[in-house]
């Protein structure tokens, strides 16, 4: 439970008329059942028979063995479709309707269940893609392809059919199509994982809300530094402390709340409500 004290900085933090960023990690779906990455059964743990994840989920993998790389991600979407939204991503729903065009959700997970949940796409930049879509191998274009619950759920070490690899293929021109997810060698960019835009939103940030992230990988680390570098503020929801939540104290003007996300977040809607009322 978040102190009477904290309740009253919240309080004065949250009368400020800027722009709001939550910028968000595997610890908030952890609570809806998805393993995070590095934890005991996290991503990074389990693989296929002959390969570890850090192998399959390569660029290098996908040209030579894609087979292999869409059957980790087809077990990685079937265990994200099974989960349902947890009441941290609802208060994101509810926060975003409060703050409008001050609002933007940056999120690392690729699950959909920020979106599943409510929040819209204008205002959320997944910015590791997200798995309920495909795009063209080739590509024979830019658009994304949303991938129906006719495709396959498969299990871990699961062979999909021949009629599921057959679905496998971009809509528009018949090429291999691949997941639209950032794999493991490749970069950020604009044009699939909204690196530009994001870091203009964190340029333009009075206060950084971060929830369920370590700091594990690059663009996290960018958005967090500057926002810092600006001497704007940073609240770090976690369960564990990390290099955010030391960020967050340093300066002098963040707060470290060391909770699950799913009780955190509605806590701090409802102060958000209070100082609204």
């Amino acid at each position: 439970m978040i102190s009477i004290y904290l309740k009253e900085k919240l309080k004065t933090l949250f009368q400020c008329k800027g722009k709001i960023t939550v910028l968000t990690g595997a610890g908030v779906s952890a609570e809806s059942g998805i393993p995070t990455f590095r934890g005991p059964e996290g991503y990074w743990t389990i693989g296929s028979t002959n390969y570890q994840p850090q192998d399959i989920s390569t660029n290098r993998m996908l040209q030579s063995n894609p087979k292999e790389v869409w059957k980790w991600f087809l077990f990685r979407r079937g265990v994200c479709r099974a989960a349902q939204p947890n009441e941290g991503h609802k208060a994101l729903v509810e926060m975003e309707k409060l703050l409008g065009d001050r609002f933007t959700l940056i999120t690392q997970n690729i699950d959909g269940l920020h979106l599943r949940a409510g929040n819209s796409m204008k205002r959320t930049f997944q910015i590791h893609g997200n798995l309920d879509y495909m795009r063209c191998t080739k590509p024979c274009s830019t658009k994304l392809h949303y991938i129906s619950d006719e495709f396959p759920f498969i299990q871990r070490h699961q062979e999909p059919t021949k009629k599921d690899w057959d679905m496998i293929v971009c809509p528009d021109c018949g090429a291999p199509a691949r997941p639209h997810a950032l794999l493991w060698d490749e970069y950020y960019d604009e044009e699939w994982y909204r690196w530009e835009s994001s870091m203009n939103t964190a340029n333009h940030t009075e206060l950084l809300i971060i929830v369920g992230t370590e700091g594990a990988t690059n663009l996290p680390n960018q958005i967090a530094n500057l926002v810092s570098l600006n001497k704007k503020t940073i609240i770090d929801i976690n369960i564990v402390k990390n290099r955010f939540s030391d960020m967050a104290q340093n300066t002098g003007r963040g707060f470290f709340i060391q909770q699950p996300s799913a009780k955190a977040l509605p806590e701090i809607l409802k102060i958000w409500k209070e100082v609204r009322e």
